[in-house]
């Protein structure tokens, strides 16, 4: 296989001059970048002068799981078998994405869904010492995604808006015998925002302080995929829906506690009530 070549896409929400700057960090080492603006005015103007960009504005908010599925049809339309997909508040260090293009040009990845480096953010999660692995799921950003396959399993979950699309991508792959593979030597540097985690006796409990409107949509969207993959996936989901832990934390430690909570709790009757897509807001007026 020759030089591969690669889309991008970032999805862009009200972003800083910080987060326009992460582009920088690859756009370089891709072919084409979508940037999908879900922004409420328009910020091309504030974007990198460079004739790699292609700018959408949405003039709405579409959720993550649409701007990608939409850029991934404009990259097949272009010729390309990969596609880049970025948060805007992540940034590669320099050579990585050169390396992992390298790598996916030597690799047969008839079965590989998405390629991926090691996520550097604030979790305590202790690095793989293998060089490569192939964990369940990843986080969106950073990942190499295979668009013959990303085609052949139905692309991300319109319906879920935001928060799990990333989860039930991967799980997704899983459940048809594709993988994630990830190169540990190469990192990504991905900002998750105000996380810190409290002891409680004896464990330690993550406190995200995501806002109201987060914990709405992660509350519905992950029983539901608890739901749809639970069969195959029991331990993994059983984790992802951590309801006591998550009420806990918001109590003990997180502001606007009423606003999170009652968000949450509609978020679990609106999953009972099969609500989908962009639902909080209509909720939340």
């Amino acid at each position: 296989m020759g030089k591969l070549k690669v889309a991008g896409v970032v999805v862009l929400y009200q972003p800083t001059e910080e987060d326009i700057k992460n582009m920088d960090s690859y756009l370089e080492d891709i072919d084409i970048l979508y940037v999908m603006d879900n922004s409420k005015e328009e910020n091309e103007e504030r974007l990198p002068k460079n004739k790699k960009i292609k700018y959408i504005f949405n003039n709405e908010n579409l959720g993550i799981a649409t701007p990608l599925n939409r850029a991934a049809e404009l990259a097949r339309k272009d010729g390309y078998s990969y596609l880049l997909t970025m948060d805007q508040d992540t940034h590669f260090k320099d050579g990585v994405v050169k390396e992992i293009k390298k790598r996916i040009a030597k690799t047969d990845d008839s079965k590989i869904g998405i390629f991926t480096p090691w996520h550097k953010t604030k979790l305590k999660k202790e690095k793989v010492k293998e060089k490569i692995d192939y964990p369940l799921d990843v986080m969106t950003s950073g990942n190499f995604v295979n668009l013959d396959i990303h085609k052949k399993i139905g692309g991300f979950r319109d319906d879920l808006f935001i928060d799990g699309v990333d989860i039930e991508y991967c799980l997704n792959l899983a459940k048809n015998n594709y993988k994630v593979m990830r190169f540990n030597d190469l990192e990504i540097d991905h900002n998750l925002g105000n996380i810190f985690y409290r002891k409680f006796f004896t464990k330690d409990l993550l406190i995200t302080n995501h806002n109201a409107m987060r914990r709405y949509y992660q509350c519905r969207n992950y029983h539901y995929i608890k739901n749809q993959y639970q069969d195959d996936f029991r331990d993994f989901c059983n984790i992802l829906v951590k309801v006591k832990a998550t009420i806990l934390g918001i109590i003990l430690y997180e502001d606007d506690k009423i606003k999170k909570l009652k968000a949450y709790y509609q978020g679990y009757k609106d999953y009972k009530l099969g609500k989908k897509g962009r639902s909080y807001e209509k909720i939340s007026r």
